[in-house]
């Protein structure tokens, strides 16, 4: 099931992706790379998403551990100047090097943002890139790039210590790639 790499430099971010192909799409919730049990879980995508990040948002999830490991270093993103030295995201396929520029990182709602909008609907996603662009929470870090509708985003997605409604976004933008020879 593991179909990606992905590592951001300077924090303990550097783990497989999976997607199950046979479970549903919250078995990697609980489960590590080796499908065994796990509270941990993994890092991974959903079936809505395909698996060579062509979709418009490819939200990868992994969960907030107070050991550190998983996405909870993610929360770096808070402090302003961890934000602005810290531009890039890279993922890495069998055959591609994908390089995502971050541009914003925010608290959010806990909405499960592919069932909730339709990415493949131009109008809709053009809406969305502007919450990208000027999230609506307090808490906010950001860039001022801005998105078109032809671009491709991550959204790593974790949650928030006790705060059940809530998620720590953090969004990058598609800004290289490069082929694996």
């Amino acid at each position: 099931d593991i179909y990606a790499w992905i590592t951001i430099p300077d924090t303990q971010i550097d783990y497989p992706i999976v997607q199950s192909y046979s479970e549903d799409d919250s078995f990697y919730l609980n489960h590590n790379i080796d499908k065994q049990y796990d509270q941990n879980g993994s890092i991974y995508t959903e079936k809505h998403n395909t698996k060579d990040f062509s979709d418009p948002n490819t939200v990868i999830y992994g969960h907030n551990m107070l050991d550190g490991s998983m996405f909870q270093n993610l929360h770096k993103f808070r402090d302003k100047e961890f934000f602005d030295e810290h531009k890039y995201i890279y993922i890495y396929t069998p055959d591609r090097i994908l390089e995502y520029t971050v541009v914003s990182a925010y608290k959010s709602d806990d909405r499960h943002i592919l069932n909730s909008y339709d990415f493949k609907d131009e109008e809709v996603f053009a809406d969305y890139l502007k919450t990208v662009e000027n999230p609506q929470s307090l808490e906010v870090n950001r860039r001022d790039i801005e998105l078109s509708v032809s671009d491709r985003l991550i959204t790593l997605s974790t949650c928030i210590g006790n705060e059940k409604n809530y998620r720590y976004l953090v969004q990058g933008v598609l800004t290289n790639e490069s082929t694996v020879k």
